[in-house]
């Protein structure tokens, strides 16, 4: 049995008190992998942007909004993991200045100044111990397999999941799993359950160790 952190859904960073930049992803791939790794008999934990989906109710969840809220949760969670899946969708940029107030119309184009968000698989998987292992997901529109090995290798994941922008806010996916060194190690379609079934089990054969 794994202890499995698992990142879920979109991130939100507001321009000001009612205005954010996000996406639209669903969490139900990050749900689906909850599911899958509990039918394994792993214990999971899942750190959750805002969704309107139910996450299985044997794993504990912890609720963010923002990226650095997101990366928080994941830092202070991830000393006591096995292994991370990070599935969630995080918002990549913020507005250099937030403001405070509601921005008004003025009748004028709006310019807007942004900077990168913290890359949250990134961060945490520089600090994972030997036992430990990360998988990734890359999200391309272009060069799926090429982009995906580059961003396993900068990242320093252990596994990378590739797949396109069909996948956000759907309910099936269609995926390339990737082992080190971008090794295809299986292409998969089907509803996100399967997908999630599938990558569970390349997981298991890759990466997840016995009991210490």
């Amino acid at each position: 049995m794994a202890k499995i952190l698992i990142t879920s859904g979109p991130t939100r960073q507001y321009l000001d008190p009612v205005r954010y930049l996000t996406n639209a992803s669903s969490g139900r791939m990050g749900s689906a992998l909850a599911s899958a790794a509990l039918e394994l008999g792993h214990q999971v934990w899942i750190v959750s942007g805002p969704v309107g989906i139910a996450y299985p109710t044997d794993a504990q969840v912890a609720w963010v909004d923002t990226t650095d809220q997101m990366l928080q949760q994941v830092q202070q969670w991830f000393p006591q993991m096995d292994g991370l899946i990070g599935a969630a969708a995080p918002c990549d940029y913020m507005p250099m200045q937030v403001s405070p107030q509601k921005i008004a119309k003025s009748g004028q184009p709006l310019e807007l100044k942004l900077i990168e968000t913290p890359d949250i698989v990134a961060t945490v998987a520089a600090t994972k111990q030997p036992h430990q292992w990360v998988i990734g997901f890359a999200l391309e529109t272009e060069d799926q397999r090429f982009r995906a090995t580059v961003k396993m290798q900068r990242k320093l994941c252990d596994m990378m999941v590739s797949n396109d922008a069909s996948a956000i806010n759907a309910t099936e996916n269609s995926v390339e799993i990737l082992g080190r060194e971008g090794r295809l190690l299986q292409s998969m379609s089907g509803s996100k359950l399967e997908v999630a079934r599938a990558i569970l089990q390349a997981a298991q054969q890759e990466l997840i160790r016995e009991p210490r």
